[in-house]
């Protein structure tokens, strides 16, 4: 019997769509630096004050087009599935927990900051994906990843849900929005 050198990976993540990759292979590493991870030394910057700033941050992001803005900010991986799963996947299962693809048009955008793994995701739903090559989404998260490594936390945050805001503005630009917000523009902190 012969093993595979590299085990099964779409297998392994249960969230991954039909001709994607899974992006993390299993790693000791990745769940050893969350077990050790003490988040009062890391996330003194989430503070209440902040966490409303961001909030307002979301909502003008979300005026003058008709996509979704949703930012989760979350302390370190579950445990339970550190080492299976990276910042990548992490963010797609919440994607789908928070329901982000779940808006009229699919234009659905999460930004996803994992303190631990000092990672920054976004997840666009597909019909802004369509639109925007994960190119420009990686340039983006690349971008405010440079100034939170400086220490720029919220401001880097804030910029990033500045350009998220205009990119849905180029591609579906709305005078008025009638509808309103189908997703919470409140910042989701998960310890």
């Amino acid at each position: 019997m012969q093993q595979n050198a590299k085990p099964d990976l779409k297998s392994a993540h249960p969230n991954v769509a039909e001709g994607h990759t899974v992006v993390s292979e299993p790693s000791f590493a990745r769940w050893w630096r969350q077990a050790i991870f003490i988040p009062i030394l890391n996330n003194r910057w989430v503070s209440d004050e902040v966490m409303a700033r961001l909030t307002q941050k979301v909502t003008e992001a979300e005026k003058g087009h008709r996509g979704e803005v949703f930012l989760v900010i979350e302390n370190h991986l579950p445990i339970h599935q550190a080492y299976r799963i990276g910042s990548r996947e992490r963010a797609i299962d919440l994607f789908s927990l928070y329901r982000v693809w779940d808006t009229e048009e699919n234009t659905g955008v999460l930004v996803y900051v994992n303190i631990c793994e000092r990672a920054l995701e976004i997840v666009a739903d597909r019909g802004i994906s369509a639109l925007v090559s994960p190119t420009v989404w990686r340039a983006m998260c690349d971008k405010a990843l440079a100034s939170m490594a400086k220490g720029n936390m919220e401001q880097s945050l804030a910029d990033l849900l500045d350009e998220t805001g205009l990119l849905l503005r180029q591609h579906y630009y709305l005078e008025h929005d009638p509808e309103g917000n189908e997703l919470s523009d409140t910042v989701v902190f998960l310890k």
